[in-house]
């Protein structure tokens, strides 16, 4: 699975949030500031063209829904994430995180109970 532009994640994630849409609901969903409409239109077709959503014609309005679901893109990106730039080490990666204050003490000790006790 490829990685996805900046511009494919956002119109991704309002697809993700709203499910099933057009172009329009697509449109919507996002913050600002909102890409113009043809250009969301041009990343919709974009991503149907790679798998990423499916098309179905609805009168005359195409609706698109997800054919990758979120979590699946956020394990494939966050492997390739962590392969590329930390060497597939996960402890790097969090030390990269409380080298830079961007991961506390307490959200450390969080991490370490859900190791210690995983959801089954």
């Amino acid at each position: 699975m490829e990685k996805l532009t900046k511009q494919e994640e956002d119109a991704m994630q309002a697809a993700w949030q709203y499910g099933s849409g057009s172009v329009k609901d697509f449109l919507e969903q996002m913050s600002e500031p909102k890409p113009p409409y043809t250009t969301l239109a041009s990343t919709v077709k974009n991503l149907e063209r790679k798998g990423f959503l499916t098309s179905e014609k609805v009168g005359n309005v195409y609706r698109y829904s997800a054919s990758i679901q979120e979590e699946e893109y956020k394990k494939k990106f966050m492997n390739g994430f962590v392969s590329d730039y930390f060497q597939n080490s996960y402890k790097d990666l969090v030390t990269f995180f409380a080298n830079e204050k961007k991961i506390s003490a307490s959200d450390l000790k969080e991490i370490i109970k859900l190791i210690e006790n995983p959801k089954k």
